[in-house]
């Protein structure tokens, strides 16, 4: 756990601070917060595979009822696929 950083929820572990966010709304707390700045970079690439529409249609169907979105359940297969055959 990071020291020595003002903590609104005095929590003394990442479970506590769960914990603590689980129960607590932000904006009951936002006078006690301040401005964060940081850089982001976001480099990502889309491409596109074609798929058979019935394919596509049970694709579509799954994710839905795993309530995720059609590309995040063909990235995650990839992924395991990818970590099979290394």
């Amino acid at each position: 756990m990071i020291r020595n950083r003002d903590s609104i929820s005095q929590a003394k572990s990442y479970e506590e601070i769960a914990g603590f966010w689980d129960t607590h709304d932000l904006s009951d707390f936002w006078k006690q917060t301040r401005e964060a700045h940081f850089d982001v970079q976001i480099s990502t690439e889309v491409t596109y595979y074609a798929l058979d529409k019935k394919l596509s249609d049970q694709l579509q169907n799954l994710a839905s009822r795993r309530g995720v979105t059609a590309n995040t359940l063909v990235n995650l297969w990839v992924q395991e696929k990818l970590r099979e055959n290394p």
